[in-house]
């Protein structure tokens, strides 16, 4: 049964530290040992998982395959271990965790602050992008997802926060352009889109009676950040729909105009997910219960 798991630990270090001699001296090994336990493994399994060069190394498909199902191997042997040894007590380790630019910085930053602490065992790999990651494979603990129809089958998802959608254009605009006052009218503006969705330019609607419907905007600029867009938007280059958490500030202060007041309310809802196979670690597990306790009840107006 042994002979299963010989080679794994190393091999999946070989991978994350780009080589052979990076690893060995990672593990304590010669640069001969753990070339020769590599190639063990590669004829025990009777597939090639490394292409080596002179210069590197890089996974084959199957070794590509192999290398995910190791450290899910990896990181249960290490939590069955800490259940033991009481190391889950607490949180600690590298929390690797995902989330929009707009919602880290008006929500999250203080969050984070109180996170780190509460439990200075545990150090933090933040990557703020409005990209949709892929959590598995890009190896993140969790993710913040906003939406307002999340498709996360494969991950565990956990609503943590409600805002409600906005369109919105600058008194500017609305001067020079006109105020459209049904979404239909929307065909004639210019639309400030957001290019993360899979139709920039088509908006969803909801009308008296609750049924959905579509427009198609005119689009004027395609934007990846949410921020930008309502940049875009404040200085006049047209109309944008995003939600409530980008423009808080902006809402107060009256720089924007919101039509379609009288249209349903649209929400947006925010997610926390992560790798459903994965067990919950205790510092994934604070984190989580920390951002659910603090944004509770926060819904934007």
């Amino acid at each position: 049964m042994n002979t299963l798991f010989d080679g794994i630990v190393i091999f999946a270090q070989v991978v994350k530290s780009g080589g052979f001699s990076a690893a060995a001296e990672s593990l304590g090994h010669s640069t001969s040992y753990v070339s020769k336990e590599i190639n063990k493994l590669e004829a025990r399994l009777g597939v090639r998982l490394l292409n080596r060069t002179t210069r590197s190394i890089g996974l084959t498909p199957e070794g590509e395959a192999y290398y995910q199902q190791c450290l899910q191997l990896i990181s249960d042997a290490e939590l069955a271990v800490g259940l033991i040894t009481q190391d889950n007590v607490s949180p600690k380790g590298v929390l690797k965790l995902s989330c929009p630019v707009g919602f880290a910085q008006s929500h999250l930053q203080p969050i984070i602050d109180e996170y780190l602490k509460r439990y200075p065992n545990v150090s933090l790999e933040l990557e703020l992008s409005d990209k949709r990651t892929d959590v598995i494979a890009d190896g993140y603990d969790l993710a913040i997802r906003a939406s307002a129809h999340l498709e996360e089958s494969s991950l565990i998802c956990r609503k943590i926060y409600t805002s409600k959608a906005y369109t919105v254009a600058s008194e500017e605009y609305i001067s020079r352009h006109g105020k459209p006052h049904h979404p239909r009218e929307l065909a004639t503006h210019s639309g400030i889109c957001y290019s993360n969705l899979k139709q920039p330019s088509r908006w969803e609607y909801v009308d008296q009676h609750g049924k959905p419907f579509f427009v198609d905007v005119r689009q004027k600029v395609l934007c990846n950040n949410g921020e930008m867009q309502l940049a875009m938007v404040l200085a006049g280059h047209g109309i944008a729909r995003l939600p409530g958490f980008y423009m808080e500030q902006a809402l107060q202060d009256n720089r924007l105009v919101v039509l379609f007041e009288n249209c349903p309310s649209h929400e947006i809802d925010v997610y926390v997910v992560y790798p459903s196979r994965k067990h919950l670690s205790p510092k994934v597990r604070a984190f989580i219960d920390l951002a659910a306790e603090r944004l509770s009840g926060k819904a934007i107006k």
